[in-house]
């Protein structure tokens, strides 16, 4: 199995902001910004490894500014690290400015997914090669949210947990 770049795992969405996509005070609901990171996370991450996948974890997500109606979204999703089967993907959402077409970024969220056969086990995935230094840094991100998921989650004792000691620890 070839190992791919970020930048091979990457996937661009744009929307507009519709009235029905809104609440009582005109913001983007959350669960439609939710349902479009996720359509575009799985995208990504079905194009690194050319599988079928599942959505298994919503890792994070983040709110950080009220989206507006008639507003133009953009979400940028990037596999971030594979592991044996599964994936972690970031998904970064602007906002773009019609009027000078400069974008803001809003709101952010990562993902894991499975890669799955035809019967739902999972299968193995291509590993990502980062280049950048923004890549780097979050490839190695992706190992600490990975130990502190499987340390809450009872499946990895806090001692096995290598990078996040190294976090707290210093020899």
């Amino acid at each position: 199995m070839k190992s791919k770049t970020p930048s091979q795992s990457f996937t661009i969405n744009t929307e507009v902001v519709l009235p029905n996509d809104t609440n009582h005070v005109g913001n983007l609901f959350g669960g439609k910004l939710m349902q479009w990171v996720d359509i575009t996370a799985a995208i990504a991450a079905q194009r690194h490894c050319g599988r079928v996948v599942v959505t298994a974890a919503i890792n994070h997500v983040s709110f950080d500014n009220p989206i507006k109606q008639n507003s133009v979204v953009t979400l940028e999703a990037k596999v971030t690290r594979a592991f044996t089967s599964s994936m972690e993907v970031l998904v970064d959402v602007w906002v773009e400015n019609p009027v000078t077409g400069e974008k803001t970024k809003c709101n952010e969220a990562i993902l894991t997914f499975v890669a799955i056969d035809q019967n739902g086990a999972p299968l193995p995935v291509p590993e990502i090669v980062p280049e950048s230094d923004l890549e780097k840094k979050r490839y190695e991100g992706a190992l600490r949210r990975r130990q502190l998921s499987l340390v809450l989650a009872g499946r990895m004792k806090a001692g096995e947990a290598t990078e996040l000691k190294a976090l707290f620890i210093k020899d």
